[in-house]
């Protein structure tokens, strides 16, 4: 069937050419119009409830609205995590969806469930669904900076001025504000005042309620016109809030607010504070972007809006961009487009150098950018971004999707040397496709179906290379299809001219003379070479024992993120300070362009950040403006009379070179140390997505999980002590959940019967007069400021105070409180997390100089050994090993099945067991410089490297196919020919399909090592990831060929001796090859003297 397909080809030039134009124009259109992100999505499909619950304590929260919410949220279809987290007067509650489920139906599911359990919460309570966006939809985030204008004011722009410009943008979820002063009116209560008219305090609030409204009193007609009747009683100012009457005295005296309290602006009480650069606070605006959309459009359109809206701020006021994820997607995409560039070249290079026939070359180079075109069309209509794994997937296909057109355009220059012009060229042409063509194809069909283990991996390991695995199986199919289409009728048209022989290329003639003496000893040592190669394989067990595991290498996104973590209960004032302090020792280093601090959270549900966690993102210069520093070399000891020599060494291996980001962070790490303060330095994306999915941040987390806060408390701080003494450990910290400070207020119940007074009055009190409430908004036009509501300072500064606070009581009475409750200062969770219902605490583990793998595995062992869970407490290792060790399981089922089907696809191919056996042996052959190279450049196993394992497998089979194909070739004709009857005929039949045929097995094997060399010298954003993808290949590609080409003659031969005559003497000492000379050639040799 394949064989006619490219017989129709070569005979339907026009359509196939037509096809082809139409297919480079969709790719063209594709290409234009494709997504583009840095990395693919890495986070869960989930849905985030936030319920704000103002005032009120951690455990109050837990009890009244996570606890509730989680335990309902468990039966959601398709949930699989539910985490809840209960902090000071807020809720978050995580629904972690199964792979695979639509984000907007998980959303409707949810949105189902909470009207389930709405009843069971307080009735001022709302839970709200978080923006339609995942771990990574923080694009973009900018600061309001004036020396002109308060925080407060800054803030306001940033609330009623940028907000909502900005949210109406296509493919923007959410605007979260950040830093700067919520304005506020503040009504100030005097209780000796309250005391003196006999008013409670709930008087006041509702008087201020009822007099900050607007009515409407329908509509009347005048003068044949309908006039529409309103009353304006919105509270406008702080006077307007002063004249409201409270109550009027028996005598009409009016009580106004003013009568009972101080009204005054001031701040709403925050839990976020921003800082920049170290010079003091600024508000500002983090740009949520939606589920699915262009990351890079959106940022776009975020800037463009950002600068026309800069013509409406007051004088004064500057936008600055404090974090611009363009900068990481242009240098990801840029040096993958690079990487993509230098590979096409390399291999065209390749091909000339072999060939020494530039015409031929442009078959090659054409049909490889009309692959890639091809594979773009597919991705386009998928929906998949253009980013450094998906791209990436075609820069490691490269090298092995132009081979089925070399080794189609150099059959046809070995016919057209041989056939000597007896038939017609293109004649010629097809039937060289049709000899190699089907095989071949049936070669990258096995290289293709090679990637399934890649398509079945999941959570993020899945997420993060399954955009890879899909672009080179569309890149490979494209070449696949391409070799017997197109490429035939380039063929046709391209090999034109003088073709030279292979024995004419001085390169082929060097290779020729090395391998010819090779295979001679190979044939006559052939039990030593197989035990050689044994042992080579064997030798695999060294570097396998000595490599660690990670579930993923660091990806580099050009910006940093410090996320220290403080004691509980530290206050916003202190908070402010310590931030201020280290983002100005920060933005001191040379390398940092600018320093955007965050302490507590921005107000977005996708931030579930306590007060003590501080995220500063530290924006990096260009590299090549960093300092340069001293690199000792192994040179830079030696004396001074060989200066002259050290110069040239400095060429190649220089002494001062930029400074590295672990260098970097080193530094950074050493400047910032703050007694209390536990550093952690990591990637702004990368954190984000753990944060989510995990809930850890740190490369290492463990959860412990149990019933007793006080008990988790305890196990956490014996953990975090312990880990802390083990060799890697770079920092430790466990949460102290019971580090809370409160002040307890116990309400005495038969005192309060005593009094008559009911312990919701009591609750009322404390809620309002100390807590201070929002009890409504003013509204100024578009802008709605709240009002609250409370006693003056001096009446709650202190627990002696808080004994005076007077509680009305019937009969016009007022009972301080200390006669109705006792007060005591204690300690308890300033956050309680929660996971599947279960209470947790965690401790963030970070570590240096060790793989994850081997790490977790020497913590889990000392804590085993030395930490005793009480009954009903557990450990989750967590973090980056949750995911190493879910995906090696599935691996090791997956791996075994996807050998079998590239068995038997092979097997269809060769129909023999014996050939199949032979071609499988590549694996183990290319496995010995695959973890030999691994083992030398001290890479880790991560789910990079086996993705590249996996490529090897399928790169394996190709090259012993080519090999076995050429092999066979050779022992058929010589059989054809009837001198297959000695052990001489075979050594000789092996010595044409290898020697002779070595250079379409060289240029197969080198075209993929070229195309993956570039990759591999790569530094640029993304290049860590695609490195360990590439190693195993190229490693594996050199070794694979080597002993192909010494053990596969051997092996050969073994097989086919069986049945042959024993004497080592062949039935003719001439080649095959010198026979095929038609007879119009052999008169003019005999013409010539028998000279050929």
């Amino acid at each position: 069937m394949l064989e006619k397909i490219i017989e129709w080809s070569s005979r339907n030039k026009f359509m196939v050419v037509l096809a082809t134009a139409f297919l480079i124009v969709g790719g063209i259109h594709s290409l234009r119009n494709i997504p583009i992100d840095a990395i693919p999505d890495l986070s869960d499909v989930q849905v985030i409830i936030f319920t704000d619950y103002p005032g009120q304590a951690p455990q109050v929260v837990e009890d009244q609205v996570t606890y509730p919410l989680t335990t309902r949220m468990l039966s959601v279809p398709g949930a699989k995590v539910v985490r809840g987290y209960s902090f000071f007067g807020y809720s978050f509650v995580y629904i972690i969806f199964e792979d695979g489920t639509d984000l907007y139906w998980a959303r409707s599911r949810v949105l189902e469930y909470l009207n389930y359990v709405g009843g069971q919460l307080p009735q001022e309570v709302t839970p709200v669904l978080g923006p339609d966006a995942t771990g990574v939809g923080w694009v973009y985030e900018y600061a309001l900076t004036s020396d002109r204008h308060t925080l407060q004011e800054l803030r306001a722009i940033q609330d009623w001025y940028l907000r909502y410009e900005l949210t109406a943008l296509e493919g923007v979820s959410e605007v979260a504000s950040l830093g700067g002063f919520v304005k506020q009116y503040q009504v100030v209560v005097d209780p000796n005042r309250l005391l003196a008219y006999d008013l409670p305090i709930t008087d006041l609030i509702t008087a201020i309620r009822r007099a900050n409204l607007d009515v409407g009193g329908g509509a009347i007609e005048m003068a044949e016109t309908e006039f529409m009747v309103r009353s304006r009683g919105y509270i406008q100012s702080v006077e307007d809030l002063e004249s409201i009457v409270v109550m009027a005295t028996p005598e009409g005296t009016p009580v106004r607010v003013m009568d009972l309290a101080e009204v005054r602006l001031g701040p709403e009480m925050r839990r976020g504070v921003a800082e920049l650069d170290g010079e003091g606070e600024v508000a500002g605006g983090i740009i949520v972007m939606r589920y699915g959309e262009n990351a890079r459009a959106v940022i776009n359109r975020v800037v463009n809006k950002l600068e026309e809206l800069k013509a409406g701020l007051p004088e004064g006021v500057e936008i600055v961009t404090t974090y611009d994820r363009s900068g990481l997607i242009d240098r990801a995409v840029n040096n993958l487009k690079h990487k993509l560039f230098e590979e096409s070249v390399v291999v065209a290079l390749v091909i000339v150098l072999f060939l020494f026939h530039l015409p031929s070359a442009a078959v090659v180079i054409l049909a490889l950018p009309v692959a890639i075109l091809m594979a773009f069309i597919i991705m386009y209509a998928q929906g998949l971004n253009a980013n450094i794994m998906s791209l990436g997937g075609i820069a490691i296909a490269i090298g092995t999707m132009v081979d089925s057109a070399i080794i189609m355009v150099e059959n046809a220059h070995k016919h057209l040397e041989r056939e000597h012009g007896d038939k017609p060229r293109s004649r010629i042409i097809v039937e060289a496709a049709q000899e190699v063509g089907p095989t071949i194809f049936f070669a990258l069909l096995v290289i293709t179906v090679s990637f399934a283990p890649v398509f079945t991996l999941q959570e993020q390991a899945g997420r993060l290379f399954k955009p890879l695995a899909f672009t080179k199986t569309y890149a490979m199919a494209m070449a696949a299809l391409l070799s017997i289409t197109l490429v035939p009728v380039l063929m046709v048209w391209f090999i034109r001219g003088r073709v030279r022989a292979e024995h004419h290329n001085p390169l082929n003639r060097l290779l020729i003379s090395i391998y010819h003496p090779a295979v001679d000893f190979v044939l006559r040592w052939r039990k030593t070479t197989l035990v050689v190669a044994l042992a080579l394989i064997v030798s695999i067990a060294w570097p396998l024992s000595r490599m660690g595991s990670e579930f993923m290498p660091p990806l580099y996104e050009g910006d940093l993120l410090y996320m220290p973590t403080t004691l509980p209960g530290i206050s916003v004032t202190k908070a402010r300070e310590l931030l201020q302090q280290t983002d100005k020792i920060i933005a001191a280093f040379p390398e940092v362009e600018r320093v955007f601090g965050k302490i507590g959270r921005a107000d977005t549900a996708t931030d579930p950040a306590p007060m003590m966690m501080i995220e500063t993102t530290i924006l990096l210069k260009p590299e090549n403006e960093w300092r340069t520093v001293r690199t000792e070399r192994f040179y830079s000891g030696w004396p001074g009379w060989t200066e002259a020599l050290k110069k040239t060494l400095r060429l190649l291996w220089p002494e001062e070179r930029p400074i590295s980001v672990d260098r970097l962070i080193e530094e950074l790490n050493s400047a910032v140390h703050f007694p209390g303060l536990t550093n952690a330095w990591t990637m702004p994306i990368r954190t984000r997505i753990d944060m989510l999915s995990t809930g850890i941040r740190t490369s290492v987390g463990i959860k412990v999980m149990g019933d007793d806060l006080a008990v988790l408390a305890g196990l956490g701080e014996e953990i975090e002590a312990l880990v802390r003494t083990l060799p890697g450990t770079l920092s430790a910290i466990a949460e102290r959940t019971v580090g809370g400070f409160f002040i307890d207020i116990d309400i005495d119940r038969q005192a309060a019967s005593r009094y008559g007074v009911n312990v919701g009055d009591i609750q009322d009190v404390i809620q309002s007069a100390i807590g201070g409430m929002n009890i409504t908004e003013t509204v100024e036009g578009l802008e709605c400021y709240p009002v609250n509501v409370r006693y003056d300072r001096d009446f709650r500064s202190d627990p002696d105070s808080l004994l005076r606070v007077l509680v009305p009581a019937p009969g016009g009475r007022h009972i301080p409180l200390g006669q109705l409750a006792s007060i005591r200062v204690s300690n308890d969770p300033d956050s309680i997390k929660s996971e599947n219902a279960r209470r947790t605490a965690w401790v963030y583990v970070d570590i240096k100089g060790i793989d994850v793998g081997t790490y977790v595995e020497n913590a889990r062992r000392a804590v085993a050994e030395q930490v005793t869970l009480p009954a009903g407490y557990s450990i989750v290792w967590s973090g980056q090993y949750e995911y190493i060790e879910a995906t090696r399981a599935r691996l090791m089922v997956i791996i075994p099945l996807t050998v079998l089907i590239i068995f038997v696809l092979i097997f269809l191919s060769t129909r023999s067991m014996v050939k199949t056996g032979i071609v499988f042996l590549a694996v183990p052959f290319s496995l010995v410089g695959a973890f030999w190279l691994l083992y030398l450049l001290e890479y880790n196993m991560s789910i990079g490297v086996w993705v590249g394992i996996i490529a090897l497998a399928g790169l394996d089979a190709e090259t012993g196919v080519v090999m076995l194909l050429y092999l066979d070739l050779a022992y058929k004709k010589w059989s054809e020919k009837g001198r297959m009857r000695t052990r001489g005929d075979l050594v000789q039949a092996v010595h044409h399909g290898a020697v002779q045929r070595i250079r379409p097995k060289l240029m197969t094997v080198i075209t993929i090592i070229a195309g993956l060399l570039p990759i591999m010298w790569s530094t640029g954003t993304g290049s860590d990831v695609m490195k360990r993808i590439a190693a195993p290949m190229v490693g594996g590609a050199v070794t694979s060929l080597l002993l192909e080409l010494l053990v596969y003659p051997v092996i050969f031969y073994l097989w086919r001796v069986r049945a042959l005559e024993k004497t080592a003497l062949p039935t003719s000492e001439r080649d095959i090859e010198e026979q095929v000379v038609p007879d119009s050639e052999r008169r003019n040799i005999e013409s010539n003297g028998g000279n050929l």
